[in-house]
């Protein structure tokens, strides 16, 4: 039976040679006895490196494999290892044919290699001053070895797309790791294999909104929805904070939940970096498309024959799933259980906000136009009643939450401080004809001086009307204007 190493041929060749001639270099024989040493050796049956079967070895080998050995003082072993062919991985074709498939690929870069080949073929076959044609694994090689490797059909075009197209030609891809817990999280929706019974009676498929931390591959949160909204998110991802901590950044792909504006602005308000994947490129979010395929493999295979399986029950099976049989079992990847992991490495987790911080955080801002008329601004659809302390702004800005319209807040759009909540305007209670006093302000006229054109005794006359009063006194001319005087027969006459 042939071994299989689990290194490759080269290194382990040059681990057995050392270990055939290490004692000679580990304990030199004495002058004259070298030799003898090595024809020892020689007599020896040693275990083959590769195929296990026993095997010997001449004088002059062994000697040859000590020299190289002693003489190399830095590497030893690497002097050991076989030399690579000087012609490998080198596949050759006609130039001509070589030529002829390069434009072939050009014009063609989402054919198989078989599909090149039976081309190839066919244009040998009508012309035979190309040359002979290779074998199909020779043309594979060859086409593997100049980069001439099958690249996917584009999609339709759309959103996304030739970006991603182009960074996908241009950068390589690598697996990634963050450093630390709570660097990255990921976020994800997953619709389910199974459906559940809602509460109308109708069967539903479910959908999962999963969240896993890079660095340890702990599920922070999972939770089923009958939806995929960001009022969805929202709830899910609160709840993960909570439990494990604020994270440096949340990796999602492009869903309208994931870009909704009340999740995009409440990342901000918490500091987290919102990093986006590419379209239609989901090995971006790779962990956690692994973690949906652990859960369906099976959590979602044991519950496959559950009857009439509801949400409730889903969530409560899922819960216990993911703190016992997927948290607390050893990862393949990272030879350790996630929540092992999670508590052992050094982390970057700030704490948790508390529940009201984090509802108001999840919310989206507008700017209204406020109407002079009645004090009230449009949002959603409905009318609401801005404080009159606050008649005097043009534009009020205010935030919310679409899925959540009872809480509205005024806020400051310079500093983002809640000013104040406001209400939808209750047009049955304004209609008892009771309303509140206006204050005037300290600086400015009633409303009767302003009518009369008189201002107050202690006033004095503006700057820029006493400097033109003043300047034109000084040119000593009397005023260029003559009074009228009233009627004689009107001046005796009282009102």
């Amino acid at each position: 039976m042939n071994h299989t190493p689990d290194r490759p041929t080269s290194d382990l060749w040059a681990r057995f040679r050392f270990s055939v001639v290490g004692s000679l270099l580990s304990s030199p024989p004495a002058r004259g006895e070298l030799k003898a040493a090595i024809d020892a050796l020689a007599e020896k049956t040693w275990t083959h490196p590769v195929s296990g079967r026993g095997v010997r070895f001449a004088t002059a080998t062994i000697e040859r494999w000590f020299h190289q050995a002693r003489n190399e003082k830095q590497d030893p072993l690497g002097v050991l290892r076989r030399t690579v062919r000087k012609d490998r991985g080198q596949v050759s074709l006609p130039a001509r044919l070589a030529e002829h498939l390069l434009r072939q690929y050009r014009a063609h870069q989402h054919w198989s290699y078989q599909l090149h080949y039976d081309n190839l073929a066919a244009l040998v076959k009508a012309d035979d001053s190309l040359g002979p044609l290779r074998s199909y694994s020779t043309v594979r090689r060859y086409m593997q070895s100049h980069g001439l490797v099958r690249k996917r059909r584009a999609r339709p075009k759309g959103r996304g797309t030739s970006e991603t197209r182009e960074r996908r030609e241009s950068r390589e891809v690598r697996s990634y790791e963050a450093e630390y817990v709570g660097s990255l999280w990921h976020l994800d929706f997953h619709h389910a294999s199974v459906k559940v019974l809602a509460g109308d009676g109708q069967w539903q498929r479910p959908i999962a909104l999963g969240i896993v931390d890079d660095h340890s591959r702990l599920c922070c949160h999972l939770q089923w929805y009958l939806s995929e909204t960001a009022e969805d998110l929202v709830h899910g991802l609160s709840q993960a904070i909570q439990k494990r901590g604020l994270p440096r950044a949340l990796m999602t792909d492009n869903g309208p939940a994931m870009i909704a504006e009340e999740v995009t602005e409440g990342l901000l308000r918490l500091g987290i970096v919102h990093q986006k994947t590419l379209f239609y490129s989901p090995y971006q979010n790779g962990k956690q498309e692994n973690f949906w395929a652990t859960l369906e493999g099976r959590l979602m295979e044991m519950l496959e024959g559950v009857p009439k399986l509801t949400l409730d029950f889903l969530n409560e099976a899922t819960q216990a799933w993911s703190e016992i049989g997927y948290n607390r079992t050893e990862h393949r990847e990272i030879k350790s259980s996630p929540v092992a992991r999670f508590a052992e490495s050094p982390d970057v987790l700030r704490l948790s906000p508390s529940s009201d911080a984090l509802r108001n955080a999840f919310r989206r801002e507008a700017t209204r136009r406020q109407r002079r008329s009645d004090g009230t601004i449009s949002l959603e659809g409905v009318r609401w009643e801005i404080p009159s302390r606050y008649r005097h702004f043009r534009d009020v800005t205010v935030r919310y939450a679409r899925w959540e319209l009872r809480r509205v807040d005024l806020v400051d759009p310079l500093s983002g401080a809640i000013l104040c909540p406001i209400y939808p305007l209750d047009r049955s209670s304004n209609a008892d004809g009771r309303r509140g006093t206006l204050d005037p302000d300290e600086d400015q006229t009633t409303d009767e001086d302003s009518q009369s054109g008189t201002q107050p005794a202690d006033s004095e006359l503006p700057p820029l009307l006493k400097k033109i009063l003043e300047e034109y006194s000084a040119t000593g001319m009397p005023p260029a204007y003559l009074p009228k005087k009233p009627n004689s027969k009107n001046e005796g006459e009282t009102s």
